[in-house]
């Protein structure tokens, strides 16, 4: 049976889809009282997700163990808020390569976008991620935290729009796109707590902008040379690193090169040049090299931040989207009736403060995400940033011991 509907039924799904979006627009924060899910479903569902995060027998794309590590760091109020957050990513994020074309990726981000309004709604899908969410939603509601609609969509937007892998067209691109996602997912997770920090917010602008911009190099090789099997001939035309020694040098499938174009073309790296080439691809290196750069700035400046605040002082610089709507506890109106705050009111506690560090104490567990994204920067320069070697593709086996050597210390 053909996955793609006729003609007429997609015509239907796009108007049902506009109508949604305008019925919607306004209905960004939780205000719902839903209808409790059974104990035997929220177990159910805590197992499917926490499965979804730590599954050995998927692909590397298809997985997050560092996300299930590091849930021992969330507190407990917060942690269904968590893995429901962080396996609603996963499932998202797996659509382009579980799909056989974009349109059938569309209609699944559909589905996501509708599920998440119906759990907001209080009708949540027997789905165990929105099933764990509308478990989470609650406790958030007793705890007296709110959620953001928006950001779950702002999250499925930003996935939509790269759904075919194509290449961001300059590395301020993949920034915003890490902000839509990563640094998004670690807002949800901070209301969740609850805690409505602009201070915080502002750490993990910097931490998942970092994180997404690593996630798009881990990805490039499985991107660039897609595979659902592996293969074992000798076929002497295709690259010999080895990524394709590993994947089976028989496997010719070409994806797409997702580094920003702007850092291709300044590093004089042609797209045809990796698939014919792999790792040995002139100007692979330093396009790698630059988006790694750029990311591992954002965990400088966010590690200056956090010795700032812990020593009572400023942040140092302003949060360049705290003026959107969501990052303060004041606002949970609907953004297009609700007059966004002035500057004077979004500037950092004064110097001495101690209200923003003991913020970012209670933050700390979930921004330990900066962790993993700075162990895996470490490893892509050891190996001079040859983003095709497999030992860049291995679980992190120290991240336990590091993860709870960094929450004791407070540093990442």
């Amino acid at each position: 049976m053909s996955l793609i509907r006729p003609l007429s039924r997609q015509t239907h799904l796009i108007g049902k889809k506009t109508r949604y979006i305008q019925r919607t627009a306004a209905s960004t924060i939780s205000t719902i009282k839903p209808t409790a899910p059974s104990e035997a479903d929220v177990i159910k569902a805590r197992t499917y997700c926490e499965n979804l995060l730590r599954h050995r027998d998927a692909t590397p794309r298809r997985y997050d163990t560092p996300s299930f590590v590091l849930q021992a760091f969330v507190p407990q109020s917060a942690r269904d808020a968590y893995l429901a957050i962080r396996a609603f990513n996963v499932s998202i994020a797996t659509v382009a390569d579980s799909v056989s074309n974009k349109t059938v990726g569309a209609m699944r981000m559909e589905f996501w976008r509708e599920a998440i309004a119906k759990t907001f709604e209080g009708s949540a899908p027997r789905e165990p991620v929105t099933r764990l969410l509308a478990h989470a939603l609650q406790q958030v509601q007793g705890h007296g935290g709110r959620m953001n609609q928006s950001w779950f969509n702002r999250v499925i937007s930003a996935r939509d729009q790269y759904l075919d892998n194509r290449p961001f067209p300059s590395l301020a691109s993949l920034e915003t796109y890490a902000e839509s996602t990563y640094s998004t997912l670690t807002y949800l997770t901070l209301s969740a707590l609850p805690l409505h920090s602009v201070t915080a917010d502002h750490l993990a602008s910097h931490i998942g902008k970092a994180s997404g911009m690593v996630a798009v190099l881990r990805g490039l090789p499985l991107v660039a040379f897609p595979s659902h099997e592996r293969h074992h001939s000798n076929h002497a035309g295709l690259p010999r690193d080895s990524f394709m020694a590993e994947r089976g040098a028989g496997d010719s499938r070409r994806g797409t090169i997702t580094l920003p174009l702007d850092v291709m073309a300044e590093a004089g790296l042609r797209e045809e040049d990796v698939f014919r080439e792999g790792a040995s691809a002139a100007g692979l290196k330093d396009a790698v090299f630059a988006v790694a750069t750029r990311a591992n700035d954002h965990l400088i400046t966010a590690r200056e931040m956090l010795r700032r605040i812990q020593a009572g002082q400023d942040a140092g610089h302003d949060f360049e989207h705290a003026d959107e709507h969501g990052h303060t506890p004041d606002i949970h109106d609907d953004p297009a009736t609700t007059t966004p705050p002035s500057p004077a009111s979004l500037k950092r506690p004064s110097r001495g403060s101690t209200a923003a560090a003991e913020e970012v104490d209670r933050a700390f567990g979930i921004l330990l995400h900066a962790l993993p994204t700075s162990m895996w920067l470490d490893r892509l320069e050891r190996v001079d940033f040859d983003v095709f070697r497999p030992e860049l593709r291995r679980r992190e086996w120290l991240l336990p011991w590091k993860a709870y050597w960094a929450f004791y210390r407070r540093r990442f």
